[in-house]
């Protein structure tokens, strides 16, 4: 396995041909000072940028017109004197400097108009026909991917020492250009057809993958290559034979949001391989030149890269004129100096999980673009991460069987194979939740599993209400409860019921209404069960996940997390940290130890939906989830069940030890006070 360095940074400098004298502020004490008052073992630097210019010289593509030496050459040696190292970055998926020459080669939609990535607004309000600013999205089906592979083979002989090739925006969306007219009529495809369209992205995709890693590797074949397409997507592993480690980006605020990368870590660390995650230093997102998050902010987000078991990368924005910010680098410091104190805890480590949660994503092969989200994977995550449980997020290839209880989200299809996956894991005392469509046959007929209900079609009836019984029931519920999205009719046979369902006077619509939203509850249950428990199987009626994932009612959090607890009656972790907490547990074999992460910051909601037509890619501004204060959290109180003898309890780096007792395999301890991020280790 491709190991990662602990504390890198993406430096990005796609650079405008409008813009003068580039580069010329570089000089190399200045970019060493920086890299070392951030703490940085590892900068990616730009061979050729979104815009198509290249920053050394070349015979395939073409240096950037206002650069007068090689930029990159000076950058990757003065950092290699410090001991930094340096993987080369190049735009895959975009460049302006080659559709200029062929136009043929950009991606064309269905209307016969050229794809442009990330587009502004118009820059006149006024005149909505003025063109818009962006860079020209490529086609990986056309002769473009030859050229674009002639560029990585001479960045390789130019740097053949790099240590990794980044290639951007490897995506490919629908394109009606004529190399992907003919394919598409060679092979019989119907690109409005989902199955066909999947079949034409993984031709083009397959054509750029096979091409472009060769091209890394035409000199080194131990050459680290990675492919970004800024979402590691969940389930189709046919490309990843590709990469020699993930970078997981997710600027959390940037559009991706502080709960995207611990989902994204968590399926990644059951993957065979290295992983950092990729955040940035600014307060929105790429390319933001003057924005700069809270120093607090970015402490919070490489603790948490740490606690899910990853490496860290903070992203950047080159100044033209190649002078480094240092207000950047000791902001990247502040960060990185406690990431580079706690990496002898986070080296080397194996996840602990009670629940394996699989991905609706992976198991439907559902074809996830950047920023996309899945509800009810998003939806089940944010109750596990909330609700302070262990868990690994998984695709139908892992393994099951070391999970106590596994959760099939609202719409899991369930074929053959994974039938007799889960009918193994079952007979052997595994657990299963349900919930929606999940555990329904193909044909939406029947249960695939004894569920202990007969099922009954789905509910004519959106929203209805349900009033769990009370051992199920949210603290503070005694009435039925609304639920936003259709349930499955159920009735229970020889289960146990969880609860009822209360349908109302009607569905809103032109010929009926009621007050501002929907019709109340009628005051008598329906006569269908909400949920039903029998034996290893607990199923609810509603999609519960994607019903939290759009309304975020805690009374939805209770009820779900009352049921998963009432499956795992032995947690392996109890902690009495608010909702915004986070835990997690990694097992340090090497060492004989586990290191327990607790995590707190209190994030905010500022800013707000606002036009503004230049200067940002959506012409919008939006909601942005902040953190500033890191405010203490005390008297944090664990209880482990661990089939070790614990020999002492730590508090790591710092050293103060912690006062425990250990009853047969339980070990409780109190943490006096957590600020951000605590590691705590427990030898054994």
């Amino acid at each position: 396995m491709y190991k990662l360095r602990f504390r890198q940074v993406h430096l990005d400098f796609h650079t405008s041909p409008a813009i003068d004298k580039i580069g010329i502020e570089f000089k190399k004490e200045q970019w060493q000072e920086a890299l070392k008052l951030g703490y940085v073992d590892s900068i990616t630097c730009f061979s050729k940028c979104h815009h198509g210019w290249s920053y050394h010289p070349t015979k395939i593509g073409k240096q950037h017109p206002h650069l007068k030496f090689d930029l990159l050459r000076s950058q990757f040696d003065a950092a290699k004197e410090i001991g930094v190292n340096v993987p080369v970055y190049l735009s895959a998926g975009m460049d302006n400097v080659a559709s200029e020459e062929h136009p043929e080669w950009r991606g064309v939609d269905e209307h016969g108009a050229y794809s442009v990535g990330f587009p502004t607004a118009h820059c006149d309000p006024n005149n909505p026909d003025e063109m818009k600013a962006g860079f020209h999205k490529m086609c990986f089906n056309t002769p473009y991917v030859e050229y674009l592979c002639r560029q990585i083979e001479e960045a390789v002989k130019l740097f053949p020492q790099a240590d990794g090739i980044f290639l951007d925006i490897v995506y490919q969306g629908p394109c009606y250009c004529k190399w992907c007219r003919e394919i598409m009529k060679s092979k019989g495809l119907d690109i409005s057809i989902e199955e066909d369209y999947k079949e034409y992205v993984r031709i083009a995709l397959g054509n750029y993958f096979s091409k472009s890693t060769a091209a890394c590797k035409i000199l080194r074949n131990d050459m680290p290559v990675f492919h970004n397409s800024g979402h590691i997507q969940r389930g189709n592993r046919e490309f990843l034979k590709y990469f020699s480690h993930l970078e997981l980006e997710s600027l959390p605020t940037g559009g991706w949001g502080y709960d995207h990368f611990p989902v994204s870590a968590k399926y990644s660390q059951n993957l065979p391989y290295d992983y950092l995650g990729m955040t940035g230093k600014f307060h929105t997102t790429w390319g933001e030149f003057g924005g700069f998050k809270h120093p607090n902010a970015l402490k919070y987000e490489c603790s948490a890269m740490l606690a899910y078991g990853s490496k860290c990368s903070v992203g950047d924005q080159l100044h033209p004129q190649g002078r480094m910010s240092i207000s950047t680098y000791n902001l990247i410091g502040t960060a990185y100096k406690e990431v580079k104190e706690k990496e002898p805890w986070c080296d080397n480590v194996t996840s602990v999980a009670d629940i394996g949660l699989l991905s609706c994503e992976a198991a439907n092969s559902m074809n996830i673009a950047v920023q996309d989200e899945v509800p009810a994977d998003v939806g089940a995550a944010r109750i596990l991460l909330e609700g302070h449980f262990l868990f690994d997020v998984l695709d139908c290839e892992m393994d099951f069987t070391k999970y106590k209880v596994l959760i099939l989200p609202d719409d899991i299809k369930i074929d053959d194979n994974l039938k007799t996956k889960l009918d193994s894991y079952l007979q052997n005392g595994g657990k299963l939740l349900l919930t929606g469509k999940s555990g329904l046959a193909s044909d939406n007929k029947d249960f695939l599993f004894d569920v202990g209900a007969d099922w009954c079609g789905q509910s004519e009836f959106q929203p209805d209400y349900v009033l769990p019984i009370k051992e199920y029931r949210p603290s503070f519920i005694e009435s039925p409860l609304v639920m936003y999205m259709p349930s499955q009719r159920i009735k229970v046979t020889t289960g146990k019921s969880l609860g009822q369902v209360y349908e109302p006077y009607f569905n809103r619509n032109y010929k009926h209404f009621c007050s501002h939203q929907h019709a109340p509850a009628k005051p008598v249950p329906s006569g269908f069960d909400s949920g039903v428990r029998k034996g290893n199987i607990a199923y609810l009626a509603h999609p519960v996940f994607s019903i939290y994932r759009g309304f975020g009612a805690v009374a939805y959090k209770e009820y779900i997390i009352n049921v998963l607890r009432s499956l795992l009656d032995k947690p392996t972790i109890t902690v009495n940290l608010p909702s915004q907490g986070r835990v997690t547990l990694m097992n340090q074999n090497k060492h004989n130890r586990y290191v327990l992460h607790l995590l707190y910051a209190n994030t905010i909601c500022r800013g707000g939906d606002m036009n503004l037509p230049n200067g940002t890619v959506s012409g919008r501004t939006q909601k942005v989830e902040v953190i500033d204060e890191l405010l203490p959290i005390n008297n944090v109180k664990a209880g482990l069940n661990l089939n070790k003898k614990v020999k002492s309890v730590i508090c790591v780096p710092g050293g103060d030890k912690l006062p425990f007792t250990q009853q047969d395999c339980a070990v409780e301890f109190v943490l006096p006070t957590l600020r951000c991020h605590q590691m705590i280790e427990i030898n054994f």
